[in-house]
């Protein structure tokens, strides 16, 4: 899929902007965009279509705003891929993130495009959202934190909102221990540490989402990966 034309030009549009973050961040954007299939995935489903206030918790760089804006422009062009329903058209796009250094990529490649607050998921007030992300981050804190912060998402998403997250299924077997070790070595590359991980059955959360009162599916999220993730979708009443 991610050899049609319009994908393509949508992945250059969507890290052109990272160029000004530097070489690192716009090589990152490129690779990640192009070789992630969470982000091809939410767009094809249409899992953020009709959402107007987006939230990204532990949003990085702030590659998922980047993405958005690239689709909302492209759909507008009519250089949309085909088959795909109507992009999302968010009027407020909002990430926290707590690494200073990913902060200042995401301002310097969306600038006031997006709202980029540096501070921790676990403490900093969410606003109001029609949908909030979370890709890859709550198992980096523990148990007790994942539940807060997924209970504080919960009082944050409007009705009818949806909650995204990404995790990988602790009974994985060994590719989930193949991500594990993927995701210490990066830790260690860029922060120079080997935290902890608080990592659960993908059964577990979706029993955690489930008693939070949203209704929940799970999708496979590793195709041409040798990971064992999972996108969960909850959407409330």
């Amino acid at each position: 899929m991610r050899s049609e034309p319009a994908i393509r030009a949508l992945i250059e549009a969507a890290s052109d902007p990272y160029r000004a973050a530097g070489h690192f961040a716009w090589h990152f954007a490129r690779g990640k965009l192009t070789h992630d299939p969470v982000f091809a995935a939410i767009l094809s489903l249409g899992l953020l279509s009709g959402r107007r206030r987006i939230l990204d918790l532990g949003c990085g760089q702030g590659l998922h705003a980047a993405w958005l804006l690239a689709a909302r422009a492209a759909y507008a062009s009519g250089s949309w891929p085909g088959g795909w329903p109507p992009a999302p058209q968010p009027e407020l796009l909002v990430g926290i993130e707590r690494d200073p250094r990913d902060v200042r990529r995401a301002r310097a490649a969306l600038g006031p495009r997006a709202r980029i607050v540096e501070g921790d998921m676990r403490d900093v007030d969410y606003p109001p959202a029609d949908a909030i992300i979370m890709l890859d981050v709550l198992h980096h804190n523990d148990h007790a934190a994942q539940e807060a912060v997924l209970a504080r998402a919960r009082a944050a998403l409007a009705p009818g909102g949806v909650l995204l997250i990404r995790v990988g299924d602790a009974d994985g077997g060994a590719r989930f221990i193949l991500s594990q070790a993927v995701d210490r070595m990066v830790l260690l590359l860029r922060h120079r540490r080997l935290p902890r991980l608080w990592c659960r059955p993908a059964r577990e959360w979706q029993a955690l989402l489930n008693s939070l009162g949203l209704d929940t599916r799970a999708l496979p999220m590793s195709t041409g990966t040798a990971f064992t993730n999972a996108l969960f979708i909850g959407q409330s009443a």
